[in-house]
């Protein structure tokens, strides 16, 4: 199969566009100059070399003006006020949330910058192996993709080869766009190859002498002195960071949280199914909790049952070595074996009894330790049989993901062979139960070897083993890389319904880098310490999922990640929530749901009889086209009133000499020279763009109709001062005027003989959560057991229409009835059937006002023209019952 991408994203074309619009005012074809690389001080010897590079011709003022306003429309919140530069310089953050399509985002942002401005030189920093994959798997995934949508430019790009000295130069001189993916670990020391000299020249001094524009991908794991350093040697343009959880934010420009991505249904929803023990007081119970170690002094911070005047409870309890679990937990019969603490392992993070047990950070020992870890492995193949199941006809592949944290318990090598490990085995019998259950007959037919598969590192032997990952950056070793690369180079084949492998054991580390769409079960099973976060773990899985055509799934009932975990729905989703306030400074409270509160919807029985209903869909059934009437004097009148205060400035030259010098201490890099000055010739005929024809293209009006409103305002003259700058800001002040007048002229009329069909209510399955749902009293009145809502005033609305006797019918509108708009399709709320004196039919948006944005109301303002073209169906936007006007 082959991943198709959204191209119309308006989410992440807003990313896209928040970079883009930083360099308003850049002449087209500013990327192409001559730079000649003096004989440097010292150690380097370069001849001349002609290089083609960036160049930014746009005056700094003119930046933080485009920067301040970009701030202003996305995260009001940063805009430094009165502020006459960049307090970060050329440093910009975009935040993105994991699974909404950062990478894309960025490798986007590089073609429309180089289509718009002619950039031509773009360096990927990546810090980790993991990352570096999925870079490059993103490369090679989308390239078709681009290639039609921007009319197939010539492009190359390649992964930074120490071995290959002469790539730097490749990469400098070649005048396409060209595109390098680097580890920062590459160029972070002194004695890296980049910066030794060779037959081929220095390659750091080729890279710094085209200006690349830097793309840093995850930068939160950048930002050590030393790596920022690194960053700043290459002398880029300007550098651009992409991450959901940065440790700062540098000039951020664009913030897309969780709450947002969450609550747009832009990633998955998450539910928690619960696998834990509750009051198993009758064995002994001991959980790692931390280990310290002081001048003279190691302690260990456990867990335990331990009985006083309140009874059995668990307490926490510091120990020292020679401490006896059996007087400190009152003497109970259960810590009697001799629990005697002989060590404290401060590097191997564990503690030692004297009856030979060793218990690690994070570890639990309980008496049911190992039926927890056997019942999640349960749940996770019974919860993937139903998904299957539920998925199976809409040609949605399922993938469960299982973390573990030692390779011997899924795959041992002993001198007789391999054998599998205790994980492997426990589930293939549980497979092996489940599949034979009637009600999954038919789902999975594949034997049990065949479903399941680990990615972990290996050995020259081409063993599994640990990963030596112990700080959560996705592997660095040769073995890692080697694992990374088999992830991601499989991921199209993992998607395909036809290979039998369903389910994922790999080692924990497995972090930012990798994730596959159709996973929709994370389940982590560890038997000692965790380090790894929640939104970590949830990361893996979050994207949505795609269908065997390769096409994106929008539907929030397929989307939904379930983590099977071994402890209280209420601890994992406390710790989650705590995570993400932490790291993003948002609330996620509520979202996270407990499966166990799962319920489905019942649609009334005989439903397409009941006349109230009947009634009110031959209603609202009829679909319709838009078409839109507008005046293009008052057009032109409109934009021209505007343009006139648009401020055309004229560009400026900049030029800035760099020198490298090394030491015992590192690589540091000095300005020598900087200069610059305003362009005061007007342009040469021969070099202005094709003004009118720019914004035609993104406007799609006639150059007659442009040509009067520039006229009309008094800008034709600033074609001469700076013509990009012109057509940018031109550009973006008739789109808003012409949207507006698109709306105001827009008009429906019905299609014939097409209609919404009564049957997509019976052949989709609603579910939601006990505490999104009311439960309808009187079935009468409406078509389900209980209505699905997202908000309070939506709940409040439900109940009001159930109690409310001149309400004789009512049901919540499916989210497959949509009307077309221009602004994307419009979903309204609710259909309502009252009496009073007559029967009057209604069709109702709920949203309250403060939750509208612009684009969101244009939408219902052609909602109000879709519903005026219906007979005897009235539409308005009201928050309570009793707002509603009858005529």
């Amino acid at each position: 199969m082959k991943l198709k991408f959204e191209a119309n994203q308006q989410y992440q074309l807003d990313a896209i566009q928040s970079i883009v619009d930083v360099f308003e005012g850049q002449p087209l074809e500013g990327g192409d100059f001559e730079v000649e690389i003096a004989p440097p001080v010292g150690q380097f010897q370069m001849g001349q070399e002609l290089l083609i590079g960036n160049n930014l011709v746009l005056e700094e003022s003119e930046i933080v003006k485009n920067v301040h306003r970009v701030q202003k429309q996305n995260v009001p919140e940063a805009v430094e006020a009165d502020a006459d530069g960049l307090k970060d310089g050329m440093n910009f953050s975009i935040e993105m949330e994991t699974g909404t399509g950062k990478t894309y985002v960025y490798l986007r942002t590089i073609h429309e910058l180089h289509k718009k401005y002619g950039f031509k030189k773009f360096v990927i920093v990546v810090p980790s192996i993991a990352i570096k994959e999925g870079a490059v798997k993103n490369l090679e995934i989308t390239a078709s993709h681009f290639s039609m949508l921007y009319n197939n430019p010539k492009m190359d790009f390649s992964v930074w080869d120490p071995k290959k000295r002469g790539q730097a130069k490749q990469f400098a001189t070649n005048d396409s766009l060209q595109v390098m993916v680097i580890n920062i670990d590459s160029f972070a020391k002194a004695g890296n190859i980049i910066y030794q000299e060779s037959d081929a020249g220095i390659p750091a001094e080729y890279f710094q002498a085209v200006k690349p524009i830097l793309i840093v991908d995850e930068p939160q794991n950048m930002e050590t002195d030393v790596r920022k350093q690194a960053i700043s040697n290459l002398n880029p343009l300007c550098t651009l960071r992409y991450s959901a959880t940065h440790k700062y934010h540098y000039n951020l420009l664009y913030k897309l949280d969780p709450v947002r991505a969450y609550d747009e249904g832009l990633v998955k929803k998450i539910e928690v199914d619960s696998v834990f023990s509750e009051d198993a007081f009758n064995d002994a119970y001991i959980r790692v909790l931390e280990i310290k170690s002081k001048k003279n002094k190691v302690t260990a911070k456990i867990e335990i049952d331990k009985s006083d005047d309140y009874g059995l409870q668990r307490k926490e309890v510091i120990l020292t070595p020679g401490d006896d679990l059996f007087s400190l937990t009152g003497e109970r019969d259960v810590y009697s074996d001799n629990f005697i603490l002989e060590d404290i392992n401060v590097l191997e993070k564990n503690i030692t009894f004297a009856n030979g047990k060793t218990y690690y950070v994070g570890q639990k020992d309980e008496g049911l330790h190992e039926e927890i870890l056997k019942y999640q492995i349960k749940k996770t193949i019974q919860n993937h049989f139903e998904r299957e199941k539920k998925l199976k006809d809409k040609g949605i592949k399922v993938l469960s993901l299982f973390f573990i944290d030692k390779v011997a318990n899924y795959r041992m090598y002993t001198e007789g062979g391999t054998l599998k490990g205790k994980f492997a085995e426990w589930f293939e019998e549980a497979y092996q139960d489940i599949q034979q259950k009637p009600l999954f007959k038919g789902v999975l037919e594949h034997e049990a070897v065949e479903v399941h598969n680990g990615y972990f590192a290996a050995d020259k032997s081409g063993n599994w083993k640990d990963s030596k990952d112990t700080k959560g950056e996705g592997g660095k070793t040769t073995a890692d890389n080697d694992t990374y690369h088999l992830i991601m180079k499989d991921k199209e084949k993992l998607l395909d319904i036809k290979t039998p492998l369903r389910f994922i054991f790999s080692h924990s580390a497995l972090r930012e880098g990798w994730d596959n769409p159709n996973v929709f079960q994370i389940c982590t099973l560890n038997e000692t310490s965790s380090e790894m976060k929640k939104r970590q773990e949830i990361g893996r899985g979050l994207r949505l999922s795609v269908n065997q055509d390769g096409e994106r799934i929008f539907d929030e009932n397929v989307n939904i990640l379930t983590v099977i975990a071994n402890e209280s729905y209420d601890d994992f989703a406390n710790s989650l929530q705590s995570e993400i306030e932490e790291e993003c400074g948002v609330s996620f409270t509520g979202r996270i749901k407990n499966k166990k509160e799962r319920k489905s919807v019942q649609l009334k029985k005989g439903f397409q009889l009941d006349p109230n209903f009947k009634d009110l869909w031959n209603r609202i059934k009829q679909k319709t086209r838009y078409s839109v009437d507008y005046s293009t004097e008052e057009l032109i009148q409109k934009a021209g009133k505007e343009l006139k205060e648009m401020t055309i400035s004229r560009p400026k030259i900049s030029n800035v000499k760099v020198r490298i010098s090394m030491s015992e201490k590192g690589l540091d890099t000095e300005h020598i020279t900087s200069s610059g000055q305003i362009i005061d010739q007007d342009y040469t005929l021969s070099i202005i763009p094709d003004v009118l024809g720019g914004i035609q293209g993104k406007t799609k009006l006639t150059k007659t109709t442009i040509y009067q409103m520039l006229k009309q305002a008094g800008k034709l003259e600033d074609v001469l001062v700076n013509p990009q700058q012109l057509m940018d800001e031109a550009t973006n002040i008739i789109t808003q005027a012409l949207r507006r007048m698109v709306v105001d002229g827009i008009k429906y009329e019905q299609i014939a003989g097409e209609y919404f069909a009564m049957q997509r209510f019976e052949n989709i399955e609603l579910e939601g959560y006990l505490d999104k749902l009311v439960e309808v009293q009187n079935q009468e009145k409406t078509l389900y057991d209980h209505i699905i809502v997202d908000s309070g005033v939506e709940s409040q609305f439900a109940r009001d229409l159930e109690t409310r006797e001149d309400v004789k019918f009512y049901f919540k509108l499916p989210n497959w009835f949509k009307i077309d708009t221009p602004m994307g399709a419009y979903n309204p709320d609710w259909a309502i059937v009252f009496e009073n004196d007559k029967r009057i039919y209604f069709v109702t948006e709920t949203k309250s006002q403060g939750e509208i944005r612009e684009s969101e109301q244009m939408k219902i303002d052609c909602g109000y023209a879709h519903f005026r073209e219906l007979d005897d169906v009235q539409f308005d936007r009201v928050e309570r019952v009793e707002e509603i006007n009858f005529p």
